[in-house]
Formats: structure tokens, C-alpha cells, sequence
């Protein structure tokens, strides 16, 4: 007698073939930039401040995409109602305000990444969980605020991610259906907010997996190890 076996949903939508993208969003902190190294600065001075060692940045990068919150969490071992804790968090974000462009980089790879898709006159655009007064500047130390009219930081919206709705919002200016973008990030916020806006959700697993986090919880229809894989994926996705 034949018998068969169902397919968990994600293994199913990974074997399906992807509908090329109209647009592409991205993650900002462990998906586009390499933003690590200033923010372990940040926390490291932090730490000196309040008369404490600095950490290696090994433990320091997994929890980067998550923010200063966390960072100070991992520092101090200290909850957010916990007295000093705020002192803490506005040191930190002080000091990284103040350097926060003195090694982040795009991450190898991604310029082209992006050259690529604009040769192929796919729109691309940022959603991140970061403050406006954080993102702005650092896009545009990056080179990147005159390319793209969808830049969406977590105030721009009243709800951040995992909700869907800054999603919906960069896919309004960019004037995409959200049913033909994908969006790449580093976190399974990420890939629940890309699920819930109907968008193709895309793990960046060369970014800052956070040990509560792994890539195997991720709802992504396929993940890629390092920026190029994006333009392959393109590549063999169908033709509308």
C-alpha cells in the first residue's frame, strides 16, 4: 500500500518557486550593514563608564539586532524596571550616537547586492526597528538616503516590527504590492512581519542570530548565508 507523508508548512513553502520581486526590503542592523562593531564600542564604554570589563565582541554581536536594551541586559544582567538600568541604556545610546559610523560597513557583498538589483530596475527599500534619530544619520554616512524614497525606522510608524504595519508602509512608498516584495532580516520578527504583510519573508542568516532565535524557528521561505545568494535567488525566481 502507497502511503505519503504531509510536509510541514515552511518545508512546503520552500520548495515552492518564488514569484520574482517587484521590490526588495531589508532589515538594517545584521542584514544590510554590519552595524556590530560600534554598537560592542558602545556597550564596552558603557561598561568602563560604570566601572565594569569590557566584553568580548563575540558575546556582544549575537544580540546587536535586538537593542539597547538588550545590550544593557548582557552587560549589567539588568532588567529594564531595575534602578540605573535607564542611566545605563541613555549612556550607551549617547556614546553610540557619537560613533556611529567609525566601522559599520555594508555588509561583503551587498553593494552589489543593491547595484544589481537597480540595474534590474527592482525597487528596494529599509525597514528597521531602529529610531529615526539613529537610522537617518547612518544611512546617509552610509551612501544610501538619495537611493531609496523607502526608509522606515521603528517610530515612523505607531507600531514596530513583528507587526506588519512598517512593512505596509515602505511597500506604499514604493508603491509595490506587498504580495510582490520580499524582505531579508536577521530575526524571526522579521519573518513573522514579512508573513503577516503578505510579503515573501527571507532569513540573512550571515547576520546576528540571537541564541533565543535560531534559524530553524525562522516562518522564512528560503534563507540565504551571504548577500550574492539574494541576486541567485532572483535569478531563479519565475518571471510573473
Amino acid at each position: 500500500m502507497l502511503s505519503c507523508t504531509s510536509l510541514d508548512p515552511s518545508e512546503d513553502r520552500r520548495l515552492r518557486p518564488l514569484r520574482r520581486p517587484d521590490a526588495v526590503l531589508f532589515d538594517l542592523d545584521g542584514t544590510l550593514a554590519d552595524t556590530a562593531p560600534d554598537l560592542a564600542y558602545a556597550l564596552n564604554e558603557t561598561l568602563r563608564h560604570f566601572g565594569h570589563p569590557p566584553l568580548p565582541f563575540q558575546a556582544i554581536r549575537p544580540v546587536v539586532s535586538h537593542g539597547g536594551i538588550a545590550l544593557i541586559r548582557l552587560g549589567f544582567g539588568m532588567e529594564p524596571d531595575d534602578p540605573g538600568f535607564e542611566e545605563r541604556r541613555a549612556h550607551l545610546l549617547q556614546v553610540y550616537q557619537d560613533n556611529l559610523c567609525r566601522e559599520t560597513r555594508l555588509f561583503e557583498g551587498m553593494p552589489e547586492v543593491l547595484d544589481e538589483l537597480e540595474r534590474r530596475q527592482i525597487r528596494w527599500g529599509i525597514v528597521t526597528n531602529k529610531p529615526s534619530w539613529l537610522t537617518e544619520p547612518l544611512v546617509q554616512a552610509l551612501g544610501l538616503a538619495e537611493r531609496t524614497p523607502a526608509i522606515v525606522s521603528g517610530d515612523t510608524c505607531p507600531e514596530r516590527k513583528p507587526h506588519p504595519m512598517p512593512l505596509l508602509h515602505a511597500c506604499r512608498l514604493l508603491a509595490i504590492d506587498p504580495g510582490h516584495c520580499w524582505y531579508l532580516g536577521d530575526a524571526g520578527r522579521d519573518m513573522q512581519a514579512a508573513r503577516a504583510a503578505g510579503a515573501v519573508p527571507v532569513g540573512a542568516t550571515f547576520g546576528y542570530i540571537y541564541p533565543d532565535d535560531p534559524v530553524e524557528g525562522w516562518d522564512s521561505d528560503r534563507n540565504i548565508d551571504r548577500p550574492a545568494q539574494l541576486i541567485d535567488l532572483i535569478a531563479r525566481s519565475a518571471v510573473p
